[in-house]
């Protein structure tokens, strides 16, 4: 501790009362310059040139050998990649997936993800050191309070996007669970009017786009990809991955055991759109009976403060009357 008392007035002798900032400030503005070049420096996989060495050539109109999935020409993120997306599978994969159950499904959702993580980070972290000098200036806040006035600004612009697509996937799940029923209803009818199980999932996509869009465009992609010769069973699986939601999950493992026993389709939409309706009455009757308990101390808080004032609030008075107010 006396050495770092030291040193401290070392700086502050040296370069001002800002002196032992300023000497934070520029140590990491060296260590971000050290290590952005080392991070942002794209290095090929050797795995990644055997499989290009190895991929046949696309041949396309004008006699250039063009490869498949070529990196698009006005992506100005493309060269990070290696430093904004996470190299390890399983956590690109989980990123992926999240961001895609939060409605983000370019190819370039998880770049832009990190982009924004480090962006926003860096940003606020700026601000926050500036915020700290204009406080330096204008009072004399401990170490304490102007690292944490650093550092809060930084980590919360960091957090932010994470906490946006939290709170986007939830509402969306929350959205598709609302107007499954209604699409379980209106796919059984299709159903049991002599239509296929493709084209009353295109009717149901048709029909609930202004009802629930997010639910109208996962069938939208499901009838898609059923043209397209995918496998009914994986179809249906990756919609439920998608969505994210128990009750789709359990609405796709029911139609592919239908098929897979090859019981009535419509038979068992029936059973399970009736449990589908009762679920969501459940689900408001379950809401209704937690309205009261969440009421009680807002109840609470503006109820008995006023009571007790109106009940007591006399007497008080008159007590303070009897032995202050008189002399």
């Amino acid at each position: 501790m006396e050495l770092l008392d030291t040193f401290n007035g070392f700086l502050t002798d040296l370069l001002g009362p800002f002196g032992p900032l300023i000497a934070v400030g520029f140590l990491g503005l060296i260590m971000v310059l050290m290590t952005l070049p080392v991070m942002l420096r794209k290095r090929d996989d050797p795995l990644d040139k055997l499989k290009a060495a190895a991929a046949p050539p696309v041949t396309g109109k004008s006699g250039n050998q063009d490869r498949l999935r070529a990196a698009a020409g006005k992506d100005k993120l493309e060269k990070y990649s290696n430093f904004l997306e996470p190299q390890n599978e399983e956590e690109f994969s989980a990123i992926r997936l999240k961001l895609m159950q939060a409605g983000y499904r370019s190819k370039n959702a998880v770049r832009i993800y990190h982009f924004l993580q480090f962006a926003l980070g860096i940003g606020m972290l700026l601000l926050g050191i500036l915020y700290a000098v204009w406080k330096s200036s204008t009072g004399d806040p401990s170490t304490q309070q102007t690292m944490l006035s650093i550092v809060l600004p930084g980590a919360a612009g960091y957090m932010l996007p994470k906490y946006w697509v939290t709170r986007r996937q939830g509402e969306r799940q929350k959205a598709i669970e609302n107007g499954f029923p209604d699409a379980l209803d209106m796919m059984l009818v299709c159903v049991e009017a002599g239509q296929s199980l493709d084209q009353s999932i295109i009717r149901v996509s048709r029909e609930l786009r202004n009802g629930a869009p997010d639910l109208a465009f996962e069938f939208e992609v499901v009838a898609h990809e059923m043209k397209a010769g995918k496998d009914k069973q994986l179809v249906l699986k990756d919609m439920a991955e998608r969505c994210g939601v128990q009750d789709v999950s359990s609405f796709t493992t029911v139609l592919v055991q239908s098929q897979q026993f090859g019981t009535s389709i419509a038979d068992a939409l029936r059973i399970y759109a009736a449990e589908m309706r009762d679920k969501r009455v459940m689900r408001a009757e379950e809401k209704a009976n937690k309205l009261p308990t969440k009421m009680t101390l807002a109840t609470m808080m503006l109820t008995v403060p006023p009571l007790l004032i109106i009940l007591i609030g006399p007497s008080i008075y008159d007590i303070y009357i009897m032995f202050g107010g008189g002399g």
